[in-house]
């Protein structure tokens, strides 16, 4: 069997194609594009400047932007995608094809479909920074892309976990997606940082440079930042981490111990969830 014939690789053309083909893809892209456009843009307005951010400063400002689009975009996508009716489910599985070859070949055409809409919206967007503002920064924007690559694989996952328990509405695997990504993304911050207010010094950093590891959007976030701009650009939790690992290397083999976790935590969960389901 060649690469090309293989499982994984067919089920993950059918995907691209698909993803490729939706409008959800589409509009993710442009949005994308555009929002990176205006932060370049307006970054020198806001403070009294004018012309456009150089590419540092761009990624710097959509580093948040980019952990409240992507995971949202990531798991809408994904449950659209991997979410079916009973009918179109017992089809695809009563192919002569392990239920994890046709996951894994799923989520690789779905991840793939993402990772363009964002080349494409990332790109646009850098080309008119060259354009105005020079290539200045230019490692940085590359960053921000890694981090919006790992961000698109962690929620694509717990996207394929929600959605292989067999046939499922829609409606509901949304409505629990849109849970998880405000429970991770908006509330766990809020609450950490209450909480942390309410103890000592010692506990409260304890307590802030663990949500750091345990929450793979802090995670990524603040490993983005860290590759941006080192240990200038850092918040409480992270000068926190810092301080418990003594520097920026061990803060990144740290928040990239987080990251691999929860890429392949929710994977394996996914796949031991879908071989047991009565599809």
């Amino acid at each position: 069997m060649t690469l090309r014939s293989s499982p994984v690789v067919l089920c993950a053309r059918q995907e691209l194609l698909l993803a490729a083909r939706s409008r959800w893809t589409q509009i993710f892209a442009a949005v994308f594009g555009a929002l990176a456009l205006a932060v370049a843009a307006s970054g020198y307005v806001l403070s009294g400047g004018g012309g456009f951010e150089d590419y540092a400063r761009t990624a710097t400002s959509l580093a948040s932007l980019v952990i409240l689009l992507v995971p949202v975009t990531a798991l809408v996508i994904g449950i659209l995608a991997l979410s079916s009716d009973r009918g179109a489910t017992e089809i695809l599985f009563s192919q002569p094809v392990s239920r994890r070859a046709i996951l894994f070949g799923r989520l690789l055409g779905l991840f793939v479909a993402l990772a363009a809409a964002q080349a494409i919206g990332l790109g646009g967007a850098g080309v008119v920074i060259f354009w105005r503002a020079g290539s200045s920064g230019l490692s940085a924007y590359g960053i921000l892309f890694a981090g919006a690559l790992a961000a698109t694989a962690i929620f694509l996952g717990i996207a394929a976990f929600l959605a292989s328990g067999g046939p499922v509405r829609r409606s509901r695997a949304l409505a629990i997606a849109l849970i998880v990504w405000f429970g991770t993304v908006v509330l766990f911050d809020v609450v950490v940082l209450a909480v942390a207010t309410l103890l000592r010094s010692g506990p409260a950093s304890r307590l802030l440079m663990t949500a750091v590891l345990v929450n793979p959007a802090d995670a990524v976030r603040t490993a983005t930042l860290l590759g941006i701009h080192g240990t200038t650009a850092f918040g409480a939790a992270s000068l926190a981490l810092l301080r418990f690992t003594r520097g920026p290397v061990g803060a990144a083999l740290l928040l990239a111990a987080s990251t691999l976790f929860w890429i392949l935590a929710p994977l394996a969960l996914a796949v031991r969830r879908i071989e047991r389901a009565d599809l």
